[in-house]
């Protein structure tokens, strides 16, 4: 696995970042801020490309679930002195429930993508208000994995995260100087109580970061991944969670 010169890719992005909004005439940008290290990185990088009264960061809860997390995102968005005014907390719940409602019996998955594909309906709904930039929130680990909903947490407008692993995304939230509480904490979606990312997959962040770099950087096969002397138990449960969410990349389907 290669490490990165946090320095020299945080200056690159937020140069990316501020090209990206020149290039298309808007200088106001919207990011969904979950209290999760990903969303702290983009917004960090996001604030100094535009500057903090042009970022708009929306919280959007589902109800109580998950405060911790909402607590965590203002604290965020409070150590970057954001306007009060940028800032929107929509609770997303009574969306949610009026779709769930038609099928009292879907389960955490469905209810977590319907949660996810809500938060972006508001979030693009606020950018066409607004004439505003959605910026993401996505890394490479969980796009090879598969491990996000399709027109959910994947949409926005600029990705700036989706070329780095999640332990370079950790590694810019130190340079960056990211609260040590949201750095450290448990990654999780916040689609349900108790639940982590690292709990759904069955392995850890750092293990599956050192295997995904042999696959998609390196390509080598499974086999050749266990011969580097990687456990095959974890590396089969990568293989799974690779092939499972293969089918979003091909999607959609065109002659």
């Amino acid at each position: 696995m290669y490490t990165i010169d946090p320095s020299v890719v945080a200056a690159g992005l937020v140069r990316f970042i501020r090209f990206s909004f020149k290039r298309e005439g808007c200088e106001h940008a919207l990011i969904g801020v979950s209290g999760g290290v990903d969303s702290a990185v983009s917004l960090a990088l996001t604030v100094q490309a535009l500057g903090v009264k042009h970022v708009h960061p929306v919280l959007l809860p589902y109800g109580s679930l998950n405060d911790e997390g909402t607590k965590d995102a203002q604290m965020i968005i409070q150590s970057f002195h954001v306007p009060i005014n940028n800032i929107h907390l929509i609770d997303i719940k009574p969306m949610v429930d009026s779709v769930i409602a038609y099928d009292n019996q879907m389960d955490y998955g469905r209810r977590g993508n319907v949660m996810a594909r809500m938060r972006m309906v508001t979030l693009f709904d606020l950018s066409k208000k607004m004439n505003a930039l959605v910026v993401g929130t996505e890394n490479k680990t969980e796009h090879l994995l598969g491990y996000y909903t399709r027109f959910g947490d994947e949409a926005s407008d600029v990705e700036p995260l989706k070329h780095l692993y999640k332990t370079h995304v950790y590694t810019l939230a130190r340079y960056l100087q990211i609260p040590l509480k949201i750095s450290t904490k448990q990654p999780s979606a916040g689609l349900w109580s108790g639940q982590t990312d690292e709990g759904e997959f069955g392995f850890l962040y750092k293990d599956v970061d050192e295997a995904l770099f042999l696959y998609a950087d390196k390509h080598l096969s499974k086999s050749e991944i266990i011969n580097e002397g990687y456990g095959a138990d974890v590396i089969e449960r990568i293989w799974r969670w690779i092939q499972k969410g293969a089918f979003k990349d091909r999607m959609p389907l065109t002659p």
